[in-house]
């Protein structure tokens, strides 16, 4: 994959940021200067974090981690949705519960109700049942859906999430930090980059920069997931011929412990049995 350019970035609108009053002092190493009363990022940072945060993400999707993406403003929803459903990976992007990850077991068993309603539905159960309780189960799965469908398939905590926004998903990274879940993030000239691990300075407001790191993000994700299963797959016909080997290893010393020759043929048996002066002759 080529690295993301100062020309995609630009287009974008990443290296706009708040106005010179909605600012937040921490991000000063990361702001170039300011035009017009509004802060301008210093694109090569942004740069380098980004790619430090991609390496980070390459290398724990080839081992077959999983990430959370967290968007939930409204211009991000549909977005991240589609972009972490299409690396495989896990997200939120309705108002974030608290204790989604710091309380998972009883967010866990909301998510069971889903899968157990989906299959009853699925199922044709509820065609059994009365129309209002029929209707009345199915606004329940539309309600689980809402809040629970991005992360039904996720039995434990990620590995590591993506936030876009980190003032906005204030619950998110506070229940990450307690957790020791490592954290990617867009931080904003508004935002506090302090105990994110890999910070990417940019605008988390505009679309275009939203959607140019979250799809650069998920084809990593794509990248990474497929050398694991590769090496997977590799590990797999790696033991089984191994164990094949095995099997071959196991009938010689079988062999072996018999005393390791095979049974005499009848020739040979009535060969030894002939007298002494007898073979001689044939000779």
């Amino acid at each position: 994959m080529p690295e993301i350019d100062m020309k995609e970035l630009l287009e974008a609108g990443v290296h706009f940021g708040h106005q010179t009053t909605r600012w937040n002092p921490k991000m000063k190493k990361f702001i170039y200067g300011s035009r017009n009363g509004i802060y301008i990022l210093d694109l090569a940072k942004t740069m380098r974090k980004f790619s430090e945060a991609e390496a980070y993400l390459r290398k724990i999707s080839q081992e077959g981690k999983k990430i959370l993406f967290v968007a939930t403003k409204k211009q991000a929803q549909d977005l991240i949705a589609a972009e972490a459903s299409r690396a495989g990976m896990y997200y939120v992007n309705q108002r974030w519960l608290g204790g989604t990850m710091t309380n998972f077991s009883t967010i866990r068993k909301s998510i069971e109700r889903l899968l157990e309603l989906e299959r009853q539905e699925e199922q044709g159960e509820f065609e059994l049942l009365h129309k209002k309780e029929g209707l009345k189960l199915r606004k329940e799965i539309a309600k689980l859906n809402k809040f629970f469908g991005g992360i039904k398939g996720m039995k434990d905590l990620p590995h590591s999430i993506f936030i876009v926004d980190t003032r906005k998903e204030r619950i998110a990274l506070i229940e990450a930090k307690k957790l020791g879940i490592k954290i990617i993030a867009l931080v904003d000239t508004n935002c506090d980059p302090d105990g994110i691990d890999y910070p990417i300075p940019a605008n988390d407001d505009a679309i275009r920069s939203i959607k140019l790191f979250t799809e650069r993000l998920a084809d990593v994700c794509l990248e990474g997931q497929e050398f694991y299963r590769a090496r997977k797959k590799d590990e797999a016909v790696e033991k089984a011929s191994s164990g094949a080997g095995g099997k071959g290893s196991g009938r010689k010393q079988a062999e072996a412990g018999r005393g390791g020759a095979k049974a005499p043929k009848a020739k040979e048996i009535d060969d030894a049995a002939k007298p002494a002066d007898e073979e001689t002759e044939v000779a």
